[in-house]
């Protein structure tokens, strides 16, 4: 019996490791070929080039920009869309009264958590619709909101002025993440014990003092994961953007995966597009892996 589970083991791992390597090793694996070539895409024909296509990359200053953005995006996105997750996901949980009742979340918490969760069930065009027309120059929102206070001088074509466009995407990128990540602290924040918070309660401890001495170490790998998922979001950045901007005006709010895009389907330059793909590859895993290690440090730190 112990020798014939091993037939048994393989022949049900076999299946999805072979789709895995069919449909996610191998596209890697061609790209990084392809990356070494000068191959339009449509033909052929091609030459291998070395690593020409990444010595071109490292000049090339329209890629530096995309880089630049996604820093950017790296930075703003994970920290604002996880601290208003975090703040949201508080008052819903422990907002309320605190009494000998004991700690509660504000009345009506679950309408909340179905009005912070309703961006998730809209597709990414929807969203992007619905905030090109709010920036909208002339039927927008914003702008008849700002004219209606009597402040015209600060109505803008929000999305066609460089200082402006990638910002304004980006508030899209966290209103349309935000609300997931509050119902995941919810529930989070949910499982630690209620005695926990009227302990600290009792003690006098202030609700700034409970989030971050108590509720966010408790929570601390959730936060961990979150943080990893909106890094990878904010290294691809591509639908929402392509869709609000399509990276303009002048480049300045374009992405290195729209960049990769441009580069292959525009300008039919796909072994060059394959280099970016590769340089995208090695971020993204260089953000993952330098996540899990300082949240591994931090998690040491708290206990």
């Amino acid at each position: 019996m112990r020798h014939g589970k091993y037939p048994l083991i393989v022949a049900f791992l076999l299946p999805p490791v072979a789709l895995y390597g069919l449909f996610v090793l191998s596209p890697y694996a061609q790209a990084f070929q392809i990356s070494l070539t000068d191959w339009g895409g449509y033909t052929k024909s091609f030459e291998y080039v070395g690593l020409d296509n990444f010595v071109r990359l490292m000049r090339d200053e329209r890629v530096w920009n995309a880089i630049k953005n996604n820093g950017i995006l790296l930075l703003v996105l994970p920290l604002v869309t996880i601290g208003l997750g975090l703040f949201f996901a508080a008052m819903l949980n422990t907002g309320g009264r605190r009494d000998r009742a004991g700690v509660v979340g504000v009345r009506g918490s679950s309408v909340y958590r179905l009005v912070y969760f309703f961006p998730q069930v809209l597709s990414v065009v929807i969203i992007a619709i619905i905030w090109r027309e709010i920036y909208h120059p002339n039927s927008g929102l914003l702008n008849a909101t700002l004219r209606a206070i009597g402040l015209d001088g600060l109505a803008a074509t929000w999305l066609g002025d460089p200082r402006t466009a990638f910002w304004c995407v980006l508030v899209a990128m966290i209103w349309s993440n935000v609300g997931f990540y509050v119902v995941l602290f919810s529930a989070a924040m949910a499982a630690i014990p209620r005695e926990i918070y009227e302990a600290v309660m009792l003690d006098g401890a202030s609700r700034f003092v409970t989030l971050f001495k108590i509720t966010i170490p408790l929570l601390w790998d959730t936060v961990q994961v979150a943080w990893i998922y909106l890094a990878i979001a904010a290294l691809d950045g591509f639908i929402l953007i392509q869709l609000m901007t399509d990276g303009g005006p002048n480049f300045s709010s374009d992405v290195i995966g729209l960049r990769m895009y441009n580069t292959a389907f525009g300008d039919l330059k796909y072994g060059y597009a394959s280099a970016i793909g590769v340089v995208m590859f090695f971020l993204t895993l260089s953000v993952a892996v330098l996540a899990l290690r300082v949240g591994r440090r931090d998690r040491i730190e708290y206990s």
